[in-house]
Parts: structure tokens; C-alpha cells; sequence
């Protein structure tokens, strides 16, 4: 069986992907790709998408250029960027 569509999973992979190893992207930035003039609304769906991401080991999350070690604790601003290797 197929997962459903995920606009915010699948715009954080492929712009993670095109970032590529050692580069990362603004959870803005995966807001902006599902909906552009709606964002802000998105940033809350991109940071739940980023955590299920983070501990599946598919992203990373960053804080001050560290990958956080508790997804589910982190506070501010924070990037989205692929695992070393």
C-alpha cells in the first residue's frame, strides 16, 4: 500500500536533495514550496514533518550547525539539511 500525498514531506525531501549533502534549507523555505502566500501557516506542518523526518534518520535537523540530539525538545530557529555520508 502506497502512503498518501504529503505536500510537506514531499517539498522538504526533494528541496533538501537539491540542497544537497553538507547544505541546508529554512523551514521557511519548505513552507513557501506548498503554499507561497499561506507560509505561515504551513511552518507548524513543516516542523512536525521535520521531526518524523529527523528520527526516520531521512533529515537532519540543525540548530547553530549541530543536528539537534532531541527532536522533540529543540526550540528556534533551526535549518533542514541531509545526514552526513
Amino acid at each position: 500500500m502506497t502512503e498518501p500525498a504529503n505536500p510537506v514531506r514531499d517539498a522538504i525531501l526533494a528541496l533538501t536533495a537539491a540542497a544537497g549533502p553538507g547544505k541546508t534549507i529554512s523551514a521557511e523555505q519548505a513552507a513557501r514550496a506548498v503554499s507561497d502566500k499561506g507560509f505561515q501557516r504551513v511552518l507548524k506542518d513543516v516542523r512536525a514533518e521535520a521531526v518524523r523526518l529527523h528520527k526516520a534518520g531521512t533529515v537532519l535537523i540543525y540548530r547553530k550547525g549541530k543536528p539537534v540530539e532531541d527532536p522533540d525538545a529543540f526550540k528556534g530557529v533551526y535549518r533542514l539539511g541531509l545526514p552526513a555520508g
